[in-house]
């Protein structure tokens, strides 16, 4: 007994070329929007600090933590002794020898800035709900970016971090 394969009703009405080409084109569309929602490599600009700054940059990524509440640290690539990460879903990026901010320049910048463990940080909201706290008053400068949704309070990474900062960067 032999069995004859048709297609759905839908296909039939259509004319032999079509559903000839429906299914090898709705693979390829799905091949398409898969590869389309793969999200490029994170590419973290490393900064390139003077030398005097970048001694310090280097002791500060020798005495940062492998683990920061919690998350595993996880340095973007290529690794660079100015640029740390930890593994919270989004990351947590440390860079360190970065500008001084322009907007620091305002009389409003010293009333917005928190100051934890005897280091001034000044935040800066960012598009996503997050944000990026830049150190102040040091021989280095140093930026924590906190992506929204991280962490329920995005000052905490910034808390844990500020001890080590201090003691390395005067």
């Amino acid at each position: 007994m032999t069995r004859e394969l048709r297609a759905p009703r839908f296909l039939a009405a259509l004319p032999a070329p079509v559903r000839w080409l429906a299914v090898p084109t709705a693979l390829a569309c799905t091949v398409v929007v898969l590869i389309g929602s793969w999200s490029a490599p994170e590419r973290i600009e490393t900064p390139a600090p003077a030398p005097k700054a970048a001694g310090y940059c280097r002791a500060l990524a020798a005495a940062l933590p492998q683990e920061l509440l919690g998350h595993p640290r996880k340095d973007p690539t290529p690794a660079s002794p100015f640029v740390a990460g930890w593994a919270s879903s989004p990351r947590v990026v440390l860079r360190c020898g970065v500008d001084r901010p322009d907007a620091l320049n305002g009389p409003a910048a010293k009333d917005l800035s928190p100051t934890i463990n005897d280091v001034t940080w000044w935040p800066q909201q960012l598009d996503d709900g997050g944000y990026r706290y830049t150190s102040t008053q040091r021989k280095a400068h140093v930026e924590v970016t906190v992506p929204g949704g991280a962490f329920a309070n995005p000052l905490d990474p910034v808390a844990a971090l500020s001890a080590v900062v201090a003691a390395t960067i005067p």
